[in-house]
C-alpha cells in the first residue's frame, strides 16, 4: 500500500516558479546577530540553558540552499540543539533556519514549515510577501532536523540505489513477488541504519523537532511561538501546542493531519482523497480538445490504466536513458493532482504517453522525488521515511497490510494495477533499526490560546475531515476552503489570506464556520 507524502511546494507552485535567484549576502552587506533571551512565557527546561539562549549568527544563504537556490535577501544560520534532550550533555545537531526581516512595526518571528515530513523549509521565508505579516514579523523557516541544511542530514540511499529503486515496479503480490519487496525495505532499512546511524535516526520524529522549534523561538527572542504549518506541518504544530501549550501566541494549520488517525485508515482516506482529485481533473479534461482521458469522464480510470499498465514491462522511451517506469508514471501523476494549476502539465504529459513518450512525466516524478537535472537526489524521501517510522507504530500483522492493499485500491481504482491477491509486502518501517517514539492519540491540551485550522474540500492529501476533526480536538476556529488541491494558505486566496494575516498579525479571531471558495 503505498504512502504519499504531504508536501506543500507540490501545491503552490515549485514546477512552475521556484526557479528564483540563487542566495547572496545578507541583508545590508554583513551579517548580523540576533540577541539571545530567556524562554520568556516557558521556563527553560533545566541543563537546556546553552541551547534556549544562544546567539543567532545571521550570515549568507550561498551553504544552505540544498533544495533549490535561495532569494538573495534572505538571511540564513544555524541553531545547536541536542540530539536526545534527555542527554543534553551528548551529540549536537545543527538546525538551519532562515529569515526575512520584518520591514515595519516588528511583532517577532512567525516560524513556518511546509510539511513532507521532510521537506527543507528554508524557502519559505518568503511566505508572506506582499501582505502585513512581511512587514510586521520576521517570517522565518527552517529545516528540521536531519533534513536539507540541517546536520548531521538523513541519507540512506546513493543516487544510482535511488534510480534504481524508481525503476522496479513492486507490483507483483505473489508470494515470490512480496519476498522481493521486503527484501528490499530490509535493504533500505539497514542501509538508513549505516549511512545516518541509529542513535540519530531514533531522535528524528515529530517529538524531537516540537522541542527544537521551542530551542528556536527563545534563541530568536521571542516569549512565545506564532507558527503557521502546512501539511504535516501541521502535525509539527498540534505537537508543539500539545507540548509547549503555554508557548503559543498563535498557530494557523492548514492541509490537516488528524493525530488521532491511524496510519493504515489515514493512507486509505488519502488515496480516496486523490481519485476525488482525479475524478475532477478527468471531467476537467473532457471539456478540452483532444483529452487523453477522452471525453466521457465515467470512462476515464479505464483510458488512464491502458496508458499506463503497459509500462510495468515496458518503461516509455525518454531522453533521459532511464526511460520512465511505472511507478514514475504514477508519482507523476500523483504530482500533478496536488493542485489545478498543474492539471494542464498532466494533460499534456498524458497525451505524450499515449503517443510512447514520457518526458513530461519523468519531469514531474523527478521533482516530487527531489532528483536535480545532474542527477543528484536532495534527502526529502529518506527523511520521510525516518520521520514515518518513529512517529507511528509500523504495520507487522501481515493480515492488516493486505487488507489495507485491498482497502486502498478500492478507494482509488485509478491507482489499482488489477494485481491485488489480499497480501501485500510489509514496508520498510516494519524493518526500521530503531522503535517508534509516538503513535495515534486524540489531543488533550489545556491553557492553548486560540488557533485557526484550514481545511479544504477536496483535498487529495490531507482530505477534509482531518482538519474538522483537528479543529475540534483543539478547539480551534475552522476555516473551510471549496477546492480540489493541498492548502490554500496566502495563496492569493482573499477570503482565506485576509483573516489569516489578521489573525496573526492582531490575534483576531475569524468569523464563525467561515467557508470560502
Amino acid at each position: 500500500m503505498p504512502v504519499t507524502r504531504r508536501l506543500l511546494a507540490l501545491a503552490t507552485g515549485v514546477l512552475t516558479a521556484a526557479l528564483i535567484a540563487g542566495c547572496g549576502g545578507a541583508v545590508d552587506g554583513a551579517p548580523t546577530t540576533s540577541p539571545a533571551s530567556p524562554a520568556g512565557a516557558g521556563a527553560v527546561p533545566a541543563g537546556l540553558e546553552r541551547f534556549y539562549t544562544q546567539p543567532v549568527q545571521w550570515g549568507p544563504c550561498a551553504d544552505f540552499a540544498t533544495a533549490g537556490p535561495l532569494p538573495s535577501r534572505l538571511e540564513c544560520a544555524r541553531i545547536t540543539v541536542p540530539v536526545n534532550y534527555d542527554d543534553p550533555t551528548g551529540d549536537t545537531a545543527q538546525i538551519a533556519i532562515s529569515r526575512s526581516a520584518a520591514t515595519g512595526d516588528r511583532i517577532g518571528s512567525l516560524l513556518v514549515n511546509p510539511g513532507g515530513p521532510g521537506a527543507s523549509g528554508l524557502s519559505l521565508a518568503t511566505t508572506g510577501d506582499g501582505t502585513a505579516l512581511a512587514e510586521r514579523f520576521d517570517v522565518i523557516g527552517f529545516d528540521p532536523r536531519g533534513v536539507g541544511a540541517s546536520t548531521p542530514r538523513i541519507r540512506c540511499l546513493t543516487d544510482a540505489e535511488f534510480d534504481a529503486d524508481r525503476a522496479d515496479p513492486k507490483v507483483d503480490m505473489s508470494p515470490a513477488g512480496i519476498a522481493h519487496a521486503e527484501q528490499v525495505d530490509k535493504e533500505y532499512a539497514a542501509r538508513c541504519a549505516e549511512r545516518t546511524g541509529a542513535e540519530f535516526l531514533a531522535h528524528v520524529g515529530t517529538r524531537e523537532v516540537v522541542r527544537d522549534m521551542d530551542v528556536i523561538r527563545s534563541a530568536l527572542g521571542d516569549e512565545k511561538l506564532t507558527f503557521l504549518g502546512f501539511s504535516y506541518g501541521t502535525r509539527l504544530g498540534s505537537t508543539y501546542a500539545e507540548t509547549f501549550p503555554g508557548n503559543v501566541r498563535a498557530m494557523v494549520l492548514d492541509g490537516a493531519v488528524d493525530p488521532a488517525q491511524d496510519p493504515v485508515q489515514a493512507t486509505v482516506l488519502q488515496a480516496a482523497g486523490f481519485q476525488q482529485a482525479f475524478d475532477d481533473f478527468a471531467a476537467d479534461c473532457a471539456t478540452k480538445a483532444s483529452c487523453p482521458l477522452g471525453s466521457d469522464p465515467s470512462r476515464a480510470v479505464a483510458r488512464f490504466r491502458a496508458l499506463v499498465d503497459p509500462l510495468v514491462d515496458h518503461p516509455a522511451e525518454t531522453t533521459d536513458p532511464r526511460g520512465l517506469s511505472y511507478p514514475d508514471a504514477v508519482t507523476g501523476v500523483q504530482q500533478a493532482l496536488y493542485s489545478p494549476q498543474l492539471w494542464g502539465a498532466l494533460r499534456s504529459g498524458l497525451t505524450a504517453l499515449a503517443d510512447g513518450r514520457g518526458d513530461s512525466l519523468l519531469m514531474l516524478a523527478d521533482q516530487y522525488q527531489g532528483r536535480g537535472e545532474d542527477g543528484r537526489y536532495d534527502n526529502v524521501n529518506d527523511a520521510f521515511n525516518a520521520v514515518r517510522c518513529v512517529d507511528d507504530p509500523p504495520v507487522t500483522d501481515r493480515a492488516v497490510a493486505g487488507a489495507g492493499d485491498l482497502a486502498y485500491r478500492k478507494a482509488a481504482p485509478f491507482l489499482d494495477d488489477g494485481r491485488g491477491t489480499g497480501a501485500a509486502p510489509l514496508d520498510a518501517c516494519a524493518f526500521w533499526p530503531v522503535p517508534p517514539t509516538d503513535g495515534p492519540h486524540r489531543l488533550d491540551v489545556g491553557g492553548l490560546p486560540a488557533v485557526v485550522v484550514i481545511s479544504t474540500t477536496q483535498d487529495p492529501a490531507t482530505p477534509y475531515q482531518a482538519g474538522v476533526d483537528l479543529a475540534k480536538q483543539l478547539g480551534a476556529a475552522l476555516i473551510t476552503y471549496r477546492g480540489t488541491q493541498h492548502t490554500v494558505a496566502l495563496n492569493g486566496v482573499a477570503c482565506v489570506d485576509d483573516p489569516v494575516v489578521a489573525y496573526l498579525t492582531d490575534l483576531a479571531a475569524p468569523l464563525p464556520d467561515l467557508t470560502c471558495s
